[in-house]
């Protein structure tokens, strides 16, 4: 199925569930949390899509999407350690939001990336992963992620930290 081997299509359908987790979150709170239970869900489906991912070489060996995985988890790592310490200080909840925040827009490149070369069927938008499109669309992708950020950051300034993740 669109070329999909069945750890593809497993990967793919967890991918699914963690954006459409997070989609629900950043609706309903303005951010993903550990805290709430979209944000769990979040959280651990986003964990095993980099888990089943690594086991996908349909474009060779190891390669940017795997060190994209590697990197997702890194920062669900620094998240987690913000929401549950002071380690970053004053700045620990901005930095587990902004960190939560990240992860989503990673999930982002590679959506937008295998879609635009999958789909439509037999005539996908973009012929490969190099495409000058594809950067253009990581562009905005970057940009849609930093103005979100910022905007998060902005509206928890304004909140008590009590407020944060209700």
């Amino acid at each position: 199925m669109f070329g999909l081997t069945p750890l593809g299509v497993i990967h793919t359908a967890i991918s699914l569930v963690a954006v459409a987790a997070g989609i629900v979150s950043f609706v309903r709170y303005k951010q993903i949390s550990s805290t709430t239970q979209v944000g769990r869900l979040y959280v651990i489906t986003t964990v095993l899509t980099c888990l089943t991912g690594f086991g996908i070489f349909q474009h060779g060996g190891f390669g940017a999407p795997h060190a994209l995985g590697i990197i997702t988890l890194v920062v669900l790592g620094i998240a987690a350690v913000a929401g549950k310490s002071t380690v970053f200080g004053r700045a620990s909840r901005y930095v587990e939001t902004v960190s939560y925040s990240a992860t989503f827009f990673f999930h982002m490149i590679p959506a937008v990336t295998e879609t635009s070369t999958r789909l439509p069927l037999g005539a996908p938008l973009v012929a490969d992963r190099e495409s000058p499109s594809l950067q253009a669309a990581a562009g905005v992708l970057f940009l849609l992620f930093l103005v979100g950020a910022a905007l998060q950051v902005r509206q928890m300034r304004a909140r008590p930290k009590t407020a944060a993740a209700s």
